[in-house]
């Protein structure tokens, strides 16, 4: 994923690509590659298009959000004072930037 939200623009990538680049950085099989973007395109995290031979694959949605939906989610599962137990849970284990860029979101939600 992190190598399809890296991508600039719209681009997709082909298994090619996204092996290219891992590949620098660490020792992996293409086959691990292309099982793994199978995977993520069947569990519809990112689209698969036809490209010729090969396929092209995209992240369905940006990393913030895809993390504020499985944290929704999450929070999905909880009763109500579950949810707040949870919540502040989250906010106690934040760093101050956290903390931080929080109020900051909350601030400009009452906007």
């Amino acid at each position: 994923m992190e190598r399809l939200w890296a991508a600039t623009g719209d681009e997709a990538l082909t298994v090619r690509e996204v092996h290219g680049a891992l590949a620098a950085d660490r020792d992996i099989a293409y086959t691990t590659v292309m099982t793994v973007m199978d995977r993520l395109a069947r569990k519809e995290l990112v689209t698969q298009e036809r490209d010729g031979r090969a396929y092209r694959y995209r992240a369905r949605e940006s990393r913030a959000s895809l993390t504020a939906g499985l944290m929704r989610d999450t929070l999905v599962d909880f009763a109500e004072h579950d949810r707040s137990t949870a919540l502040v849970a989250f906010v106690e284990d934040a760093s101050a930037e956290d903390v931080a860029a929080l109020r900051r979101a909350l601030a400009a939600l009452d906007e």
